[in-house]
């Protein structure tokens, strides 16, 4: 293999290796100056867009040893990665595609999982992570305050037996 052409494949390996995902889109049919903007989306996310040739990704994919991504890339492909939150960069793509039509996502990798295009369309459905976690304080805090409200009625009952019985006392 010529020197470029190695040293091509070792920096698409190490970019898959380094990441923490990997989505492969279609960028045929974007304009000249979408490509830019969309890059520049994505590196406002800590994102990187790649156009790869789809034979050296899938040696390069193979040899970072996540799977092979080769059976997802046919056409002109465009490889997304990132060491962020999966989700954000989903979320951008959906975004994008709606308001463009382009790209196409293929599917992608997460660690060593491959996704489908339908599971990177999931990760773009779910919640932001600030409300998944106010929905987790809420279920964790809902049995304590349960057991607070249960506590506090039992304190009031007494207190209100021992009313009873003052009243009763003193009424004598």
């Amino acid at each position: 293999m010529r020197p470029e052409k190695k040293a091509i494949l070792d920096e698409i390996q190490g970019t898959i290796e380094k990441s923490a995902y990997v989505v492969l889109t279609e960028f045929r049919g974007l304009k000249v100056d979408q490509m830019p903007l969309l890059r520049a989306r994505l590196r406002k996310t800590g994102a990187r867009m790649l156009v790869v040739k789809n034979s050296y990704l899938s040696l390069a994919s193979g040899k970072a040893g996540r799977g092979d991504l080769g059976g997802l890339a046919s056409g002109p492909t465009a490889m997304i990665t990132g060491d962020q939150d999966i989700t954000v960069v989903a979320k951008l793509l959906k975004a994008f595609i709606q308001d463009n039509g382009l790209p196409v996502v293929k599917g992608g990798m997460l660690g060593t999982r491959l996704l489908t295009a339908a599971d990177v369309q999931e990760m773009a459905d779910i919640p932001p992570r600030e409300i998944l976690l106010g929905r987790l304080v809420g279920t964790v805090a809902a049995p304590m305050t349960r057991l607070v409200g249960v506590m506090n009625q039992k304190v009031l009952s007494l207190l209100y037996v021992m009313k009873a019985i003052e009243k009763k006392k003193s009424g004598l």
